[in-house]
């Protein structure tokens, strides 16, 4: 398919990738009251969906990025756009990403799509929705493309189709550009709770053996795959991880209407993240790349009435492209 030319064009201050990235964290204050769903797992696990319904025959699954939540602005500015087009949202908090750890060891990464089958399988058996539709964002968006890629020969006829946000589709290559100072304090940020989360498991399954003094130092996502990641999953080493849970390889197996959008200003992507190529000689998948628009923000300017390009961007994708009315 054609890349997509986007419109997407925010006032001179959100021009910043930077602003824009922090805007809607910092300062869009939408909520939203869900009902919480626990399934056990398999592994004798648990994970947390959060519904927000309205009694709609589609059901919109959002899966949040990297140490998010259902709680994500993103997330919830998607769950009430979605809501007031007349379609149902569950929330998917990867699991130690709800507000409660997890049982086990293992936690999520960004290619672990055996837990997204298992909650798209639940939704399938559990309940009676003729449409279900993937919107994931960054994490949570190479998730939702590996996972379509993987799964194109047996996926459920009811998976409609997905759209992917700010997503890092090439690990490698992105966690390099994370690593330069202009993400230096979003690292800090993030390793803050990653940190935490592993020092606990640590505590909690002492035949863990994990280097503490080596987690305290950790300065790149490299060394917790080395000290967690790796060793928890089954991994060989970092490399391996990158090479295993990136989505790109996937992109061109995908069989059902599918929008990645990624900003071209986005500090979290590297060059090999923005698949024109794949795009083009694609059916399904399609790409848009947006000249402004940060790392899922998308904000347009100050007023909050004009901030929902991205809802709105999703709700016309869904409309145009995957096919399913909405009111």
């Amino acid at each position: 398919m054609p890349n997509f030319k986007s419109n997407f064009s925010p006032t001179i201050p959100f021009r910043n990738c930077h602003f824009n990235t922090m805007y809607r964290a910092l300062f869009m204050n939408d909520t939203v009251t869900y009902n919480r769903k626990r399934v056990l797992t398999w592994d004798d696990d648990f994970v947390d969906l959060d519904f927000s319904t309205i009694g709609s025959k589609t059901l919109v699954l959002l899966i949040h990025g990297l140490e998010g939540s259902s709680e994500s602005k993103y997330i919830i500015a998607n769950t009430n756009h979605l809501n007031k087009k007349g379609m149902d949202v569950v929330c998917f908090n990867l699991r130690g990403c709800s507000g409660e750890d997890n049982w086990i060891l293992q936690t999520y990464h960004s290619g672990k799509t055996e837990d997204l089958d298992f909650v798209v399988n639940h939704l399938i058996k559990n309940y009676d929705y003729e449409n279900i539709i993937i919107v994931g964002f960054s994490l949570g968006g190479n998730l939702t493309l590996k996972y379509l890629g993987e799964k194109s020969k047996k996926i459920s006829s009811k998976i409609k189709g997905a759209i992917a946000v700010s997503v890092p589709i090439d690990i490698a290559t992105a966690e390099t550009e994370m690593e330069k100072l202009k993400n230096k304090l979003y690292m800090k940020v993030f390793f803050k709770t990653m940190k935490n989360k592993i020092l606990e498991k640590s505590y909690k399954f002492p035949e863990y053996k994990l280097d503490k003094d080596k987690l305290f130092k950790a300065t790149k996502f490299k060394h917790l795959e080395h000290l967690y990641t790796a060793p928890v999953f089954g991994f060989e080493s970092p490399e391996d991880y990158w090479e295993k849970a990136s989505s790109k390889p996937y992109l061109s197996k995908i069989k059902k209407p599918t929008l990645l959008i990624n900003a071209k200003d986005d500090s979290f992507l590297s060059k090999e993240c923005y698949p024109f190529e794949i795009a083009d000689k694609s059916e399904y998948f399609f790409l848009e790349t947006p000249k402004y628009g940060g790392h899922c923000g998308f904000m347009s300017s100050f007023k909050q009435q004009e901030n929902n390009w991205l809802e709105l961007r999703v709700e016309r994708f869904i409309k145009e492209n995957i096919q399913i009315e909405m009111t």
